[in-house]
Parts: C-alpha cells; structure tokens; sequence
C-alpha cells in the first residue's frame, strides 16, 4: 500500500519518503529484533537519538540519515517526529505492550503512525495545520486498523495492543494475549473498536477537504486502501474474526494497484 501510493510522487519527493521508509524500518528492526537484549536494544535506539542529532546538526553519520539530510532541509522535516518515531519503537521495546490503558494506546499511535504522517504531509507540500490533522487523524486510523488486524499475530509473541478500559468493560481478561480471541465476548470488543477506527477514518476525510487534493494523492490511496481494509473486515461473521484468516478478503496487489491508478490521474 505504501509503495503504490508513493510511487506517483515526482522523484525528489518520492525518494524522500522512501528514505523516510527506511528509516522508520530500521527503527523498527531493532525494536523487534528478539534475538538481543533488552539493554541492548535500548542502546541501539539510544544510537538513532544520537544519529538523529547529528543530522538535524548537519553532521549525518549513516547511509540512512545522509539519504535524509537533503529532505529534511527541502521539506521543512522536523526533528521531534523523528525522537517521536524513535520513542514509539521504544515503547514496544520496553514491552511487550499487553492492554496498555487508552492515554498510552493514543500516545502510540501517535509515535509510531501520527509522526510518520506528519514527516509524510510535509514532502507532499501540506506541512501546515490541515495537513498535520491529516496526519493525526489518519495514522491513528491505519494504526488502529493494523491492530484489529494483526490481534492473532501480536498475541503470538505476547503483544496485546486492544485497550485495557475495553477488556474490563467486557470482561476479558489479558493476562495472557493468546486467551483474549477464543472468548465469547471478543468479537463485541473489536467491533466496539472498529467503529473508533472508522471513526478516524472520517476524521481523516474532512481534514483532507481542507487541503490540496493533488498534493495529498498518496494520503487518499492509503485511506482508501486501509478503510476498505477495515470494512471488509467489520463484515465478518463472529466465527470468522475468532479465527481470523484475513489474506485472501483483504485488498490485494491488484486492487491496489487500480486504486493507486485511479488517484493518479485524478
């Protein structure tokens, strides 16, 4: 999804958002990277903070930072959305994250998505106050819906991201994130937070209204791409989203690519 709808970028911009990819994936690879230590892994993000420094000082030490120097001048890019991105990472990290309570769900999406989009909205030429709630409201969309999503998957190495207030309120318990799915009241929890996803979504559409269509293309593919996502998802029967099997109902390479197409020529 993000790669078709980067792709219809102009190359200065296209590659900047790319050298953002990069950076958020290796960000990423630490924080999952099982095979070291917690300390360890703390160090190696600690050494992104510092790499980080050293580009916004105009020192860039790593192929990946030097990939970022020229963007971060061009676009405006801002440094805290990079420590934002790096703290994120460091939350899952610390973890695992099992049931964290909402203020702490809503601080990771906004780390780990929000300040994606942010670095995003300033490449496509909307850095302003419109194109930061596109950020907001969108990433927290994409992240809520990577969550409902990917339930089966995060509880496999013991990461459980649904809220803790929505578990009490129906009576799950989360000690363990492999008991959560099998019980009967599971599928009311994840539509009562798939309406909160959608929800986002909307939000994400009028803050789009308010900026420039053509310049916001990429932002408008991964809405579509992920709301429909979401839909379809919402539409399975209760059985189906126990013992999820999502592969083959979710929007595959072709229909992104039509929808990619589609936005480009708009």
């Amino acid at each position: 999804s993000f790669y078709g709808a980067m792709r219809i970028l102009d190359r200065p911009r296209r590659e900047a958002i790319f050298a953002i990819y990069a950076f958020c994936r290796a960000v990423d690879d630490v924080a999952d990277d099982v095979d070291i230590a917690n300390d360890e892994r703390a160090a190696r993000l600690d050494q992104w903070r510092r790499d980080i420094a050293d580009l916004f000082a105009g020192n860039p030490s790593s192929v990946i930072t030097r990939s970022l120097a020229d963007p971060v001048t061009s676009f405006g890019l801002r440094h805290d959305d990079f420590i934002a991105v790096i703290d994120g990472m460091q939350m899952d990290a610390d973890g695992p994250i099992v049931a964290p309570p909402v203020e702490v769900l809503e601080l990771y999406c906004d780390r780990v998505a929000s300040a994606v989009g942010r670095l995003c909205v300033c490449i496509f030429g909307e850095p302003g106050s419109q194109g930061i709630a596109v950020a907001r409201h969108l990433g927290r969309a994409l992240q809520l819906t990577n969550i409902l999503r990917d339930v089966d998957e995060d509880a496999r190495i013991g990461r459980l991201y649904l809220p803790r207030e929505l578990l009490d309120k129906h009576h799950i318990a989360y000690a363990d994130p492999m008991a959560v799915m099998p019980h009967p009241a599971y599928p009311a929890l994840w539509h009562e937070m798939a309406v909160q996803a959608d929800a986002a979504f909307e939000d994400a559409e009028a803050a789009l209204k308010s900026c420039d269509r053509r310049k916001m293309r990429p932002a408008r593919i991964m809405l579509e791409v992920y709301r429909r996502n979401l839909i379809r998802m919402m539409a399975l029967s209760d059985d189906d989203l126990a013992n999820p099997d999502f592969s083959k109902r979710l929007v595959g390479k072709a229909e992104k690519i039509m929808i990619a197409l589609r936005h480009a020529i708009l």
